[in-house]
């Protein structure tokens, strides 16, 4: 007599996944994507001091606030990180996060690699760490001017800060080199699909396996 299969309930504690590159190389194409092929993950929404570009919304986009609320939220330890980036400050919020991964939710954080480290330290065996990287360093220069977002002094400096930024490559899980957008995307698919497949984040494994073993 044959026993049908269930599916087995192996809970799983959630991951923060980062995805980092310089200023124009992709990265926030990259996490828009993800987010809308996969429903398990979440956007981590930062706090910044700098104020909105056209179109974005606060709450959404980001959490906009002053400078002296920022440096509230610093004192407090409301933040898991935080960095200053262009003269604007950036940060995330701790509750949020860490509710998300204790529930077995995944989080997704386009930031820097300042915040890619600090996360790092705090909560490593949740972290997975994905650098993007751009073709060549003629293309981000083209990308950079052609969404006309940023006066040209703004993207000179971008530019000056994009090989400080990219000689933090080595120290992420996983480098992209961004080419085509549709194989980068599933690129950035695979690698967190693999991720949730990782013994150590399978909460309930090990009893899985020993009642198995009771019945062999």
């Amino acid at each position: 007599m044959s026993v049908a299969a269930t599916e087995p309930h192996i809970a799983r504690r959630g991951l923060l996944f980062i995805i980092s590159s310089p200023s124009g190389a992709g990265k926030t194409t990259l996490a828009r994507r993800l987010l809308a092929a996969d429903s398990g993950i979440e956007m981590s929404v930062s706090v910044t001091t700098r104020a909105p570009r056209p179109g974005e919304q606060d709450g959404v986009d980001y959490h906009f606030v002053d400078r002296d609320r920022f440096e509230t939220m610093k004192s407090r330890g409301e933040l898991l990180e935080w960095a200053r980036v262009f003269d604007n400050y950036y940060g995330t919020p701790r509750q949020p996060v860490e509710a998300a991964i204790a529930a077995g939710k995944d989080v997704l954080f386009d930031i820097d690699w300042q915040g890619a480290q600090q996360l790092s330290e705090k909560l490593k065996g949740d972290v997975v760490l994905v650098f993007v990287l751009p073709p060549s360093g003629n293309v981000l220069e083209d990308r950079l001017k052609s969404r006309a977002q940023d006066t040209a002094e703004i993207v000179a400096r971008r530019m000056a800060a994009a090989s400080a930024e990219i000689s933090h490559w080595a120290e992420y899980d996983y480098v992209i080199v961004n080419t085509e957008i549709e194989k980068s995307a599933a690129a950035v698919q695979s690698i967190l699909v693999a991720e949730r497949l990782k013994r150590d984040r399978l909460l309930g494994l090990s009893d899985f396996v020993r009642d198995m073993q009771a019945v062999l």
